[in-house]
């Protein structure tokens, strides 16, 4: 692969492979983390693939990725609750505050299953239609349209508490 198309390739496919990181992990900084550690493996192994196959080995890589330092992530958290008992709670303060309203609809975009979040982010941050989400995701248009619903439905039980 020449420098020329791989800076095509990545300025195709950097913004929508790190938004796919960051639908399931709610972190951007990850997200862009990952995106770019994925881009350089993908340099680094200089495969000569058709096109498709290249953008499709970057999303598998950002997934094993993901799921690597989520793993990671938690053996940390685990060791840092066994090492000390210090919790942190909100402030009164913060109850009626818009922060706070943030706050819980990302918890809830965090706590929604994978498969949900993933379609409701998609339409709803990048905009993109049904029939492009099932593409995306090689998903029938009709299942785009129940993970749709369904994530709304949990949206709206979570955030009316």
């Amino acid at each position: 692969m020449t420098p020329e198309e791989f800076k095509n390739l990545f300025d195709a496919h950097f913004d929508p492979l790190r938004n796919y990181v960051y639908y399931r992990s709610g972190d951007k900084e990850l997200a862009t983390d990952i995106a770019q550690e994925c881009f350089l493996r993908l340099w680094e192994k200089q495969n000569h693939h058709v096109l498709q196959q290249q953008v499709g080995l970057l999303y598998k890589m950002a997934g094993n990725l993901f799921i690597s330092k989520y793993r990671h992530s938690r053996v940390e958290k685990d060791f840092a609750l066994t090492r000390s008992d210090n919790g942190h709670s909100l402030s009164p303060e913060e109850v009626l505050s818009y922060k706070e309203l943030d706050a819980c609809y990302q918890a809830a975009l965090k706590a929604m299953p994978e498969n949900l979040r993933v379609v409701f982010l998609m339409s709803r941050q990048d905009e993109l239609k049904n029939r492009e989400i099932a593409d995306r995701l090689r998903l029938s248009v009709k299942a785009v349209e129940k993970r749709m619903t369904a994530a709304l439905k949990y949206l709206k039980a979570a955030l009316s508490i």
